[in-house]
């Protein structure tokens, strides 16, 4: 280990400190009076610590503002308990989980990607937790975790979790957004109780239309009662078999970033309706108009428009569904290889399964069918496999496509949209046989 990595903070609060008190986190932290410009200009030793900490100089450090958590150290902070994730942002968190890291069937806990929009609580303690459904219901009611484990039946299932943006890095001209690659999904094991038993020991009332959900994240703002994030489902899917109020993830707690101690799992649709330290759901009689409900998030327009065409926000439809879609997780993008190669990886499509996996070798020009596992549940990923024989020595492609049960096959390349949703062109991989 080098020098500038073995002086990097460990400092479990780092976030939560620059956050909170900026200045007095620049002077505490890098050994300087925060200056008074609103830009917090480094100089002195202030420059020269930062320096040595990133390990090398930072030509555009007048830029840097006050409280800023550069990357290089943020991921070792702020990423605890995960295992070889890429930060995208650190305020709030994201990361994503490289493919080659998603090989295991079951997502373990350390690779699950990470998508905030506020800043997490930090009391999460789960014996102190409790839920309360309300609205449209005959009878409103608070659960602790301990009731929901002692009135309803406990499951556990393998859902799948991706994020609607996955993938909008590749979209020209680019979108705002955080830059997805391919590694914002994943198909953990978890645990706990159908939101359908839940809501119909309330009592749904005739009429409700639609829930809402209510996390215990902060605004980034810090203002006090503004929501970051408050999303709904239609009630149709709500009373599915396979949406949980999840308190376990892969047979232990629900990892703090991916929303303990309590939070919803609504497999197949964009992972912002699974609700992470979820405190309340109410039932509604109209479609729920919550923070990022609205406007443009997480919507597409209801036509096809040209790249980097402006649509009116009236002509934006909620994303329900998530599309058919396949990822490959071996071999890793740019491996050597030899000439037989083991192709693995998974597939899935939003509330359908998946029929067929195609892989192909030449660019497109011939396609052979991959083995094709059962999903371990419905709201699962399904997993397949394919021996390759390559030619010789070379440069290769190996691309899969997915087709699902309703026979839609994922396509090379898609419409765009103006936040960059829904990207489900066919992934490839660059292979080099010596």
């Amino acid at each position: 280990m080098s020098s500038h990595q073995s002086s990097k903070p460990d400092h479990p609060d780092l976030h939560e400190f620059f956050a909170r008190d900026p200045q007095e986190a620049d002077r505490a932290f890098f050994g300087r009076e925060a200056c008074s410009d609103r830009r917090g200009f480094l100089r002195g030793a202030g420059l020269a610590t930062m320096a040595a900490m990133v390990g090398a100089v930072i030509p555009f450090h007048r830029n840097m503002p006050a409280g800023l958590i550069p990357a290089a150290f943020a991921d070792e902070s702020l990423l605890v308990g995960k295992d070889g994730l890429t930060l995208l942002n650190d305020r709030p968190l994201n990361a994503e989980t490289p493919p080659h890291l998603l090989d295991d069937a079951i997502t373990p806990t350390s690779r699950h990607f990470i998508r905030n929009n506020g800043l997490p609580p930090v009391d999460v303690d789960p014996a102190a937790w409790t839920l309360t459904v309300d609205g449209l219901v005959d009878h409103p009611s608070t659960y602790s975790i301990a009731d929901l484990q002692s009135k309803f039946e406990v499951v556990t299932m393998a859902l799948l979790i991706e994020c609607g943006g996955n993938g909008r890095a590749f979209f020209d001209p680019p979108a705002k957004g955080n830059q997805w690659t391919y590694g914002a999904v994943a198909c953990s094991e978890w645990t706990g109780v159908r939101l359908r038993d839940v809501l119909e020991a309330a009592g749904v009332q005739p009429g409700v239309v639609y829930t809402a959900h209510v996390g215990a994240d902060t605004h980034l703002s810090g203002e006090a009662g503004k929501l970051p994030i408050s999303r709904g489902v239609p009630i149709a899917k709500a009373m599915t078999d396979n949406v949980l109020l999840a308190f376990g993830q892969n047979g232990g707690a629900l990892h703090p970033m991916n929303g303990a101690p309590l939070r919803l799992v609504i497999p197949g649709w964009p992972g912002s309706c699974s609700q992470k330290w979820l405190r309340r759901i109410t039932l509604r009689d109209v479609v729920h108009d919550g923070p990022k409900m609205t406007g443009s998030s997480y919507r597409v327009p209801r036509y096809q428009v040209e790249p980097g065409e402006k649509v009116d926000k009236q002509d934006f439809v909620i994303i329900e569904r998530m599309p058919v879609k396949s990822l490959i997780t071996h071999p890793a993008n740019g491996a050597g290889t030899g000439s037989t190669v083991e192709v693995r990886g998974h597939a899935w499509s939003g509330d359908r399964t998946i029929a067929a996996v195609d892989i192909s070798y030449d660019f497109g020009a011939t396609w052979m069918p991959a083995a094709l596992d059962a999903p371990a549940n419905e709201g699962a990923w399904q997993t397949f496999h394919a021996t390759v024989e390559l030619p010789g020595a070379g440069y290769y492609e190996v691309w899969a496509r997915a087709t699902d049960s309703a026979g839609v096959m994922q396509p090379h390349a898609i419409d765009w949209n103006p936040k960059g949703y829904l990207n489900n062109t066919m992934h490839r991989v660059a292979l080099r046989v010596a």
